[in-house]
């Protein structure tokens, strides 16, 4: 249960909001690092708020029809006009959070902190932080539902798995550009809301595929379309089994293949993106070439996505990626990418 209200200030719950997200996401904990105010809270706070919802969705041991419930009550907490719903909210989740709950469970379960911080943003960051969040829940119970009978999501097609990465992932490129280009010219904002998802798809389409084992075991989610492990003779539960790693590879293959269609436009995103409020560019374009990165590994050794459980890039790789935006003058995108396509970066001489 989170701590009692009276014994807390404002101030300690903006904290915990801080600590909260470097301990749930490695991608947006290196974005809030590059950030300064008011843009860092924003961003931190609408992650959280998104996190509330993936939480629940991902949750095996919760039954579908009290996810979709869970879901539902939690998106009427983010009404303004519904001021007390999102303590009904954490009555209505208690019985579900672990006795010993993770990380994950524990911004579940001090949802009312993250949403009394949220109050606290101005009202321009509110109303774009709302919509995209509840979208994004209202999405998640949709598929919850639809997948109510198999006791976990199974998506079956391409189309699908984008339907389903636009309200996981897209809504959030979409909070993420309505703060960014906030007071920006129309010049600016254009090309920022026509590639507003690119970078959240990226990101979103890398992690179907380099988690794609974990997902199974941890979730008895299946992201991965069914009909492309239809055609490879590949069962849901045989994803996580390495004898089979050989027949999952050109699946782990077809989704990066789809992930790397959205490079391009993410990287005209970042481009035109304004450094204003406390944005830096250096937020955003180092999880894009993490991901470059974590491309060019599934490309190379698919099958370890079964075999090892995942496929990430070296420690040294990361560190040698984030070093390149410690410099006044930014680098070159372009040529990061190009480079990273290749090989690490830090095996660069140099």
């Amino acid at each position: 249960m989170p701590p009692n209200r009276p014994n807390r200030s404002p101030a300690d719950d903006v904290a915990w909001c801080y600590e909260a997200v470097h301990g749930v996401s490695r991608t947006f904990s290196l974005t809030i690092e590059e950030l300064d105010e008011p843009m860092a809270r924003e961003i931190c706070v609408g992650y959280l708020l998104c996190r509330v919802a993936d939480t629940v969705e991902d949750a095996n041991h919760v039954h579908p029809a009290a996810q979709s419930e869970l879901l539902e009550r939690y998106s009427r907490a983010l009404d303004p006009d519904e001021p007390v719903e999102i303590e009904r909210f954490r009555e209505a989740v208690d019985e579900w959070v672990p006795d010993d709950p993770d990380e994950d469970w524990t911004v579940v379960a001090n949802a009312p902190r993250i949403v009394g911080v949220f109050r606290e943003l101005d009202a321009e960051s509110r109303e774009t932080i709302r919509p995209a969040v509840r979208e994004l829940t209202e999405g998640m119970a949709m598929f919850v539902e639809r997948y109510a009978d198999a006791g976990g999501l199974r998506i079956r097609t391409l189309d699908e798995l984008e339907e389903y990465c636009w309200y996981a992932a897209g809504t959030v490129g979409e909070l993420v550009t309505g703060l960014v280009s906030r007071g920006a010219p129309r010049a600016t904002r254009t090309p920022l809301e026509e590639n507003a998802t690119a970078f959240a798809m990226v990101l979103q389409l890398v992690n179907v595929a380099k988690d794609a084992a974990r997902d199974i075991e941890d979730e008895n989610n299946v992201y991965l379309p069914t009909e492309l492990l239809d055609a490879h003779d590949v069962s849901p539960a045989s994803l996580a089994d390495p004898a089979r790693s050989d027949a999952i590879a050109p699946v782990i293959e077809r989704v990066t293949e789809r992930a790397e269609e959205y490079l391009d436009g993410a990287k005209t995103w970042l481009t035109a993106m304004p450094e204003t409020r406390g944005n830096t560019i250096a937020a955003w374009a180092i999880p894009y070439l993490l991901a470059v990165g974590t491309i060019r590994e599934l490309k190379a050794r698919p099958e370890d996505v079964v075999t090892e459980g995942n496929v990430k890039i070296s420690h040294a790789e990361v560190a040698a990626i984030c070093a390149q935006f410690d410099a006044e003058t930014a680098p070159s995108l372009s040529a990061l990418r190009s480079r990273i396509e290749r090989r690490p970066l830090h095996e660069y001489d140099g």
